[in-house]
């Protein structure tokens, strides 16, 4: 077994993944190849790879210039099944896109706690904050602001790094709903992603690989199986950083 590294690029945040391959495996074609103790170990796995995926399309093509809002119906046009919900939902795509075709655009459906009424959030970048106000018909969005260009988590800044969002979004999907967990542009841009390359070095939580230049370390995890995730985000104590130079980049 020999152990190799690729980096993935979405936004402001760089994750670098280390995992062992076997001797005979192509580093082209390489994956991580994870091991589990029961189905429902695989299930949670399944859905960590969905989460990553949605955080890194978050990251990627929101920033502080994007809209983030909460779109409420009123009593006359309240939808008390998901199918409703979703109609509405995809009329009201529809409008955005039809005037601002390079937008992009993330919709979710979720249900109030203590209500129990269905509504909307919705991601947004490239239409201006009049225009979505506008175009919701059937209640009023009772919050829509700009995404933050500090997000701290546990005390610490990682900057426009979108997890936390887009976590609490990810998670308003239940089964009832079935279907997709999110809504969002064809156009949305993709991660880039390295081609892997082999370890020269041992990495570990203590031994972490060297950050991209201008980024810092806030996240390692290292499992059982050997599988290291380090996670690195623009460091905003300085000037504005370009992104690397990617190496044999592709979309993910």
């Amino acid at each position: 077994m020999r152990k190799v590294k690729r980096r993935i690029f979405s936004g402001a945040v760089c994750e670098q993944l280390v995992y062992s391959i076997s001797d005979r495996a192509k580093l082209s074609t390489s994956k991580p190849r994870p091991r589990f103790k029961d189905e429902a170990e695989r299930i949670a796995h399944k859905t960590l790879i969905s989460r990553r995926h949605h955080r890194r399309l978050v990251n990627e093509n929101f920033s502080p210039a994007s809209w983030y809002g909460t779109l409420t119906f009123d009593a006359e046009n309240e939808c008390h099944t998901f199918e409703e919900a979703k109609k509405a939902r995809d009329l009201y795509y529809r409008r955005l896109k039809r005037k601002y075709p390079d937008s992009v655009v993330s919709l979710y459906i979720g249900r109030g706690k203590t209500t129990h009424r269905l509504h909307l959030h919705i991601l947004v970048d490239g239409i201006p904050k009049e225009y979505l106000e506008e175009q919701w018909k059937l209640g009023r969005i009772s919050r829509i602001d700009h995404l933050r260009e500090h997000c701290y988590y546990d005390g610490v800044d990682h900057g426009q790094d979108y997890t936390g969002l887009a976590d609490y979004l990810f998670n308003h999907w239940t089964p009832e709903q079935g279907g997709h967990r999110w809504k969002m542009s064809k156009n949305a841009r993709r991660p880039e992603t390295e081609d892997p390359t082999e370890c020269r070095v041992a990495y570990s939580k203590e031994h972490p690989p060297r950050p991209p230049k201008g980024y810092i370390l806030v996240e390692s995890t290292v499992t059982e199986y050997g599988y290291q995730y380090f996670k690195y985000v623009v460091d905003n104590r300085k000037k504005k950083q370009r992104r690397p130079k990617i190496r044999g980049s592709s979309s993910a």
